[in-house]
């Protein structure tokens, strides 16, 4: 399939709601185009150079319109994909596009596999305080995945896994790396804080 292509230095994930800045004419041009002809476009990875893949965006909402044409938008995420061929720019406009080929996906997880995931996943979100309640039937691998303290490099290795058992084991091995740090941090924090203040000692018999 052949669309086309926004390098961004982001992973955009498929169901992601990803707001957007649009000023440069080439991409004022791609989303008059999008809007016309209501077609998709990709968000593509580039991280110092294109990492060839991406995800499909379909255009959910305009937030704004500026006079000097500059657009404020939100999008939402399809389908992960490979770029097989990038034209930069696309013939006869000003944006780049590409021939993409979609990543497969298995979505079946086991139970027991999704119900270490939700306690993993409310741990960390738990110590990095975040403050709404998940819901469990809607949460995927991808949901939380830019607030858990992945590289930008691991949430392109995510993108890039076909099935979502693969995609929770992955995010629960980040979980298990990255609790213990997140403790060890807040320990030290709360040391920090008491060491600032008076402290009432019992004497020491001996």
């Amino acid at each position: 399939m052949y669309i086309p292509l926004f390098p961004l230095k982001l992973v955009a994930f498929p169901e992601e709601k990803l707001n957007l800045h649009i000023f440069e004419p080439r991409y004022r041009e791609l989303l008059n185009d999008v809007e016309k002809e209501e077609i998709t476009f990709g968000v593509c990875s580039f991280f110092d150079k294109l990492t060839g893949f991406g995800t499909e965006v379909k255009l959910e909402r305009i937030y704004q319109r500026y006079e000097d044409g500059r657009l404020d938008i939100m999008t939402k995420g399809l389908r992960a994909f490979k770029i097989l061929n990038f034209d930069n720019p696309m013939k006869g406009k000003l944006y780049a596009g590409g021939e993409v080929e979609f990543l497969p996906n298995n979505p079946v997880v086991t139970d027991a596999l999704n119900f270490e995931f939700l306690f993993y996943l409310k741990e960390i979100l738990y110590l990095l305080n975040y403050p709404h309640e998940i819901n469990e039937k809607e949460v995927t691998s991808f949901t939380y995945a830019h607030k858990v303290g992945l590289k930008l490099e691991e949430e392109l290795e995510l993108l890039q896994l076909t099935s979502e058992e693969d995609r929770m084991r992955y995010m629960i091995s980040h979980f298990k790396r990255m609790i213990p740090v997140i403790k060890a941090v807040e320990k030290a924090r709360e040391k920090i804080k008491q060491n600032g203040h008076f402290k009432h000692l019992d004497p020491l018999n001996f």
